[in-house]
């Protein structure tokens, strides 16, 4: 069997093209000086390993000898996996968008060996990319200087796009305003989400709309986003037998999912259950938000408590195969009575249920979607579940990655907090020890982005910091445990240095110094994840109430001020940044209780304030003198916080101004108004 030089990567996307007849280098200098030294363009190929059209061209292109020798002879072939890279991922697809209208994987882009892009696109069939290949390698024999200058020209017109204005003031609110019309024109009466197909989650936009509905009262705005929760909950893009979502819909009603799942979506999804739970009092939602956890616990975390990145769509060669039910097989497993409540329910049907069945994948099969309501089919859904589990499972991408870390991080600390299931906590902890011991330096407060079969490696990004950060301070407010809370502040600070423009603010998603990269963006785009700015400014807002230090503030206000007119031109672009800026404007809320952590009334106050969606209050904890140290060192008001009379007590905190304090949970309650 041939082996090229990635047999030696530990990134699951590139070992799957370790035996290609392709000769692959991985992103770095040995590739990079064959290119100088041969004076060849680089096809640079970019993916991840449960990407279904990916495997189509590795199967169509890269396993043919044809194609591979006219890849050798011609080109330096390069493969990058994009969730170890994002960097270079979003350079080259900035390109691809800007040059073809549109963008996605996987992503076929030639450069020259200065690493600067002529010509790209996505998949390409079989006969059409042998006909690029052969037409881009006459070209850069014809006229090489005419490519080299044409490279130069795209590179100075994506470094002035991908240069963020910086405003003299900061955001008008009206951007708030104009970005809820924006998903209202948007909003999809019939069906729950926003546009037509494919449908995907967003999750970041369900957040902005309960927080703009918690702002300006606006019920519509709460209503769209709860539609939303319960048409993706009812849909095929839920998995109602294993729990957790899949990546998106093909079709405008949620019922044909593109069967790979995130673990980004997860954590967004879980967190977005929840609130909406916090927002409707609805059992419902509280149980999606366990059926995702749940999932993630027995199918995605690793034995030392870091969590897996993604599962396949693909089994058996197949997209679904691994989901899909014929009405003889549920006959079969479960009898025809139950069979008959268990069809009824999930809309099984004997011809099958796919009418959106483009690639012919789906004949005579279901997708299971709930078709009715008020049914109790657990005993029935888990003895399906057990049968499944005997089938072929989808390839999962083990490689455990900072920033999505972080996301299911907060996703676990909240769900503590709110569902008040202990295990929950206890793989928060996990996950946060896991990153500390793994993917952390103490000594500089630096992480790495990857972990995988015992090696931690690439410098973090931006987000690994943002979301990293953010988990631990939701990790707090689940344990108040102050050793998360510091690390926090200094990962905060290590943010701060390698990745602000202290100039411009806002922040940098890349550090500076790598020659390898042939642009520094600053991510504003709030898409299937929240942009590292989004999430570091939100950061930088919560921090500010909890440690007093007024720094953080301007800090996140001056960010606010260099995506301004982003947001002022395109709100619906960047919900989350617009979460971000609506609490900028909101009054900080600071609750200090002071209490024993394990006291019954100490409980009862937390109750109140994980009961309420109050997405702008931080929450802080006094239970013993060291956090009282650790907290007043912060903050110098707190240190004359005591319980009362031996009772604990609430102390509410609005901007600089503390009300009275409460001792009892209804008092609190009217404190809070």
């Amino acid at each position: 069997m041939h082996t090229n030089a990635l047999i030696g990567e530990k990134s699951p996307y590139l070992l799957q093209h370790a035996h290609n007849p392709v000769d692959w280098q991985a992103w770095g200098d040995a590739a990079f000086r064959k290119a100088r030294d041969e004076r060849k363009p680089i096809f640079l190929s970019i993916g991840y390993s449960t990407c279904h059209w990916c495997h189509v061209m590795e199967r169509e292109s890269f396993e043919s000898q044809e194609i591979a020798a006219l890849l050798n002879r011609w080109f330096v072939p390069i493969k990058v996996d994009r969730e170890e890279r994002p960097d270079v991922d979003r350079i080259y697809m900035t390109f691809v968008q800007a040059s073809t209208g549109s963008g996605g994987w996987p992503m076929s882009v030639f450069l020259t060996p200065e690493l600067k892009p002529f010509f790209g696109g996505t998949y390409f069939p079989p006969d059409g990319f042998r006909q690029v290949l052969e037409r881009v390698a006459e070209v850069w024999r014809r006229d090489r200087e005419g490519v080299l200058a044409s490279s130069r020209h795209v590179m100075q017109q994506l470094s002035e796009a991908a240069e963020v204005s910086s405003g003299a003031a900061a955001p008008d609110l009206a951007a708030l305003d104009a970005g809820f019309y924006a998903f209202r024109r948007e909003f999809d009466a019939r069906h729950g989400g926003f546009g037509g197909a494919p449908k995907f989650p967003r999750p970041a936009a369900l957040n902005f709309l309960l927080r703009y509905w918690e702002r300006a009262g606006n019920a519509e705005a709460r209503d769209m986003a709860l539609e939303t929760l319960n048409a993706m909950a009812r849909g095929g893009i839920h998995d109602h037998l294993g729990g957790g979502f899949h990546r998106y819909s093909v079709d405008e009603r949620w019922h044909v999912p593109h069967f790979e799942k995130m673990l980004y979506d997860q954590a967004q999804l879980a967190v977005a259950y929840l609130e909406g739970y916090q927002v409707s009092g609805d059992q419902h939602h509280a149980s999606v938000a366990r059926d995702i956890l749940d999932y993630v616990l027995r199918d995605m975390t690793d034995s030392e408590g870091g969590f897996y990145s993604a599962e396949d769509a693909d089994s058996e060669g197949r997209e679904g195969a691994f989901y899909l039910w014929s009405r003889e097989e549920t006959e079969r497993e479960l009898g025809p009575s139950d069979a008959e409540r268990f069809c009824r329910h999930y809309g099984v049907e004997q011809s099958g249920n796919v009418r959106h069945d483009p690639h012919g994948e789906f004949a005579g099969l279901n997708i299971l979607y709930e078709a009715v309501a008020g049914e109790d089919l657990e005993a029935l859904r888990n003895r399906l579940l057990e049968v499944r589990s005997r089938r072929v499972r989808p390839h999962r991408d083990d490689k455990i990655l900072t920033a999505w870390n972080g996301l299911m991080l907060s996703a676990f600390a909240k769900a503590a907090q709110i569902l008040e299931d202990a295990r929950y906590l206890e793989a928060a902890r996990r996950a946060a020890e896991f990153l500390l011991g793994r993917l952390y330096n103490a000594d500089d407060a630096t992480l790495l982005r990857r972990y995988r079969d015992g090696e931690a490696a690439i410098p973090g990004f931006l987000d690994d910091y943002a979301f990293f950060v953010q988990g631990l301070l939701d990790l707090y407010e689940a344990a108040f445990d102050t050793r998360y809370l510091d690390v926090a502040v200094k990962l905060t600070e290590t943010q701060r240095a390698r990745f602000e423009d202290r100039d411009r603010g806002g922040f940098y998603s890349t550090l500076a110094g790598d020659t390898s990269l042939a642009l520094r963006m600053k991510d504003d785009y709030d898409g299937a994840e929240p942009s590292g700015n989004s999430i570091a400014i939100q950061n930088l807002l919560r921090l500010a109430g909890m440690t007093g230090r007024s720094s953080y503030r301007e800090t996140a206000e001056k960010a606010l001020r260099a995506f301004s007119e982003f947001l002022a031109a395109a709100p619906s672009a960047a919900p989350q940044m617009l979460a971000s800026l609506s609490a900028s404007a909101a009054p900080p809320r600071q609750i200090v209780l002071a209490g024993a952590r394990d006291a019954e009334d100490t409980r009862q106050l937390l109750r109140v304030l994980r009961r309420l969606f109050s997405p702008n209050q931080t929450v802080l904890l006094v239970d013993g003198e060291a956090a009282r140290g650790f907290l007043s060192a912060h903050s110098s008001a707190i240190a004359a916080m005591q319980p009362v009379d031996g009772a604990a007590a609430a102390y509410v905190c609005e901007g600089n101004t503390c009300r009275l304090r409460a001792t009892d949970p209804q008092e609190l309650v009217r404190l809070l108004g």
